[in-house]
C-alpha cells in the first residue's frame, strides 16, 4: 500500500506499508526465523505489518524566503521604465518604421527592467536551490523465538541535494548523505561547472568515504570535436586523503 501527497509545490509527503500473511517458525540449526506455509487468518491473526515507511522532502530556494519576508519586484513595478533613460527617435538609430523602434523599445524596456532595479543600479542576483529529503522506515528486525515474531526495527535516512550559480558562467551542485546509525556524513559529491562560450570546464570531488576521489576535465563543447579534450582524475585506490 502507497500513497503520496503533493502538499504543496514544494513540498511532497509520502507513505507506503507491506502486510505480511504468512506465519514464521524458528529454525533452531539456523537460529533464524523461517516463513512457513501456514497463513495467520487460519489462526485467526490478520496479516502483519512487515514494514511501513514514510519520507518527506522539500526544497528551499530564491522565492522561500522572498515570500516569508517579502521583498522582490510588485506587479506594479514591473515593466516601468528605469530614471534616467534618454528618449532616442526613431530617425537616431536608423529605423524603417515608426513600428519598429516602438517594437525595439519595448524590448529593451523589458530586458532593461528585468537587469536593473528601481534604484538604477544592476540586480544582483545568485540562483540556488537546497532539497532536503527525510525517510523513516518501520521494519522487521531480530526474531523473537518465544512469540514467534520479529522485533520491530526503526531506520532513518537524510539526503540533500543543492546548486546555486554564482554567475552565469559559473555552477555549483552537490549531494549528500548522512548514516545516522554511524552518526556522520556517508556520502558527498560535489561538482563545479564553467562555462568557456566555446569551452566547458568541470571539476568534481567526492571529499569523505571510501571513494574520495576528483575529477578534472576541459573540453570543446562541439560534437565534432569531442576528442578535443584534456581529462584528469584520481581513484578510490589512490587513497586520497583531503586532511
Amino acid at each position: 500500500v502507497s500513497i503520496r501527497l503533493k502538499l504543496t509545490r514544494d513540498f511532497t509527503l509520502q507513505m507506503s506499508g507491506v502486510f505480511d500473511p504468512y506465519m514464521y517458525e524458528y529454525d533452531s540449526k539456523n537460529k533464524r526465523g523461517v516463513k512457513v506455509d501456514k497463513m495467520r487468518w487460519a489462526h485467526g491473526k490478520l496479516p502483519r505489518l512487515s514494514s511501513t515507511s514514510t519520507s518527506f522532502s522539500y526544497t528551499f530556494n530564491n522565492d522561500t524566503f522572498r515570500k516569508l519576508f517579502g521583498g522582490g519586484d510588485t506587479a506594479k513595478d514591473k515593466g516601468k521604465k528605469p530614471k534616467d533613460t534618454p528618449e532616442i527617435g526613431p530617425d537616431e538609430q536608423g529605423y524603417e518604421s515608426l513600428e519598429d523602434a516602438i517594437d525595439q523599445s519595448s524590448s529593451t524596456e523589458a530586458q532593461a527592467s528585468e537587469e536593473f532595479g528601481q534604484d538604477g543600479y544592476m540586480k544582483w542576483q545568485v540562483p540556488w536551490s537546497l532539497t532536503v529529503n527525510y525517510g523513516l522506515r518501520l521494519g522487521y528486525g531480530e526474531f523473537d523465538a518465544k512469540k514467534m515474531e520479529f522485533k520491530r526495527k526503526l531506520t532513518q535516512n537524510m539526503s540533500f541535494s543543492g546548486n546555486i550559480a554564482f554567475t552565469r558562467g559559473w555552477s555549483f551542485n552537490f549531494t549528500s548523505s548522512y548514516d545516522f546509525d554511524m552518526k556522520k556524513i556517508a556520502y558527498m559529491n560535489c561538482n563545479i561547472t564553467r562555462d568557456l562560450h566555446c569551452w566547458t570546464m568541470s571539476a568534481g570531488f567526492v571529499p569523505v568515504g571510501p571513494y574520495a576521489s576528483y575529477n578534472f576535465s576541459i573540453r570543446v563543447k562541439s560534437s565534432l570535436l569531442s576528442d578535443l579534450k584534456y581529462d584528469k582524475r584520481s581513484s578510490p585506490s589512490n587513497k586520497l586523503e583531503w586532511y
